[in-house]
């Protein structure tokens, strides 16, 4: 058996815990993973990795074995990369995964000019509101939008998110205007649940924060469903501008309390932490942050 065919392998079981999601993701079955993993151990004479029905647990020699070839595994894949630049070729496979809303309308609208661009480039797009984990996933970058949690990814920022709150001017004739923020709490308020603040909302006005939990009856967990409630005139929102640029343009939907500020967050692009960026990955993150910017992204 050739161990150094094998290294890619290891490394993609420890890093995903699993020998089945190790197994979808290089395409193969979990019990060609499984043998292939009990031959690298027989040829290394050594056990690896401590199997049980719920998880694995590397051994300490497999802990040791890992700390190296994992490294090996980084730079043959930077190798691979850099040969790549050099013949002018940006090529390969990229997974990405973005916010729902956010990325069918203003990421998809980019995409086919990004290939015409880079044709070499195969390029998997998933659309997902939820938190999903970088590196159990394979993908190769996440967009993000508002404060990142600690944690060893890279974050690039590709554009500011400013919030507002907002309502249909049909809601504000039946309900009143608000002029305060305790004025908010008796307002039918809709919520995002998947909203990175927690359950308060902040704002700034002259100097001053002050936060306030939102009351409403209706919560969910996609932005374009919220967007579609306030124009049905059902409540009051902060949203997101990219989400409401036209309906503000077109007066369907009108600022509240606008002289509340929500806070600045930004829209980023997290990758796995790496010594050198693949070519394939970072033409891609410059092309959004350029497009952004000329579409005149301030959002």
């Amino acid at each position: 058996m050739d161990i150094y065919a094998n290294i890619p392998l290891f490394v993609s079981v420890v890093e995903l815990g699993s020998f089945s999601e190790a197994a979808r993701r290089l395409g193969i079955n979990k019990s060609a993973v499984s043998k292939r993993i009990s031959a690298l151990e027989q040829a290394l004479g050594v056990k690896l990795i401590q199997r049980t029905t719920r998880r694995l647990h590397l051994t300490d020699a497999g802990r040791q074995y890992y700390e190296y070839v994992h490294q090996a595994a980084t730079l043959m894949q930077q190798a691979q990369d850099a040969l790549a630049s050099q013949q002018g070729a940006v090529q390969g496979s990229l997974k990405v995964s973005l916010p729902n809303v956010f990325g069918q309308r203003h990421i998809a609208p980019l995409l086919s000019e990004f290939t015409r661009q880079y044709p070499a480039i195969n390029l998997k797009v998933s659309l997902d509101d939820r938190v999903v984990d970088l590196l159990k996933e394979g993908l190769d970058m996440v967009v993000r939008i508002g404060d990142l949690p600690d944690s060893s990814l890279v974050a690039v920022k590709l554009a500011p998110c400013h919030s507002l709150l907002c309502a249909s001017p049909d809601y504000l004739a039946r309900q009143g205007d608000p002029r305060s923020l305790a004025e908010l709490r008796g307002h039918n308020c809709l919520f995002y649940s998947y909203f990175r603040g927690g359950l308060e909302w902040s704002f700034e006005r002259r100097g001053e924060v002050s936060r306030i939990k939102p009351r409403g009856n209706i919560k969910v967990n996609n932005s374009e469903v919220i967007r579609r409630l306030l124009l049905d005139g059902m409540g009051i929102a902060l949203m997101p501008r990219y989400l409401v640029e036209e309906e503000l343009a077109a007066g369907t939907l009108v600022p509240v309390l606008s002289d509340y500020q929500a806070p600045t967050h930004g829209i980023y692009a997290l990758t796995p932490e790496r010594q050198h960026m693949p070519a394939r990955l970072r033409v891609f993150i410059d092309f959004l942050k350029q497009a952004l910017a000329e579409r005149g992204a301030n959002w």
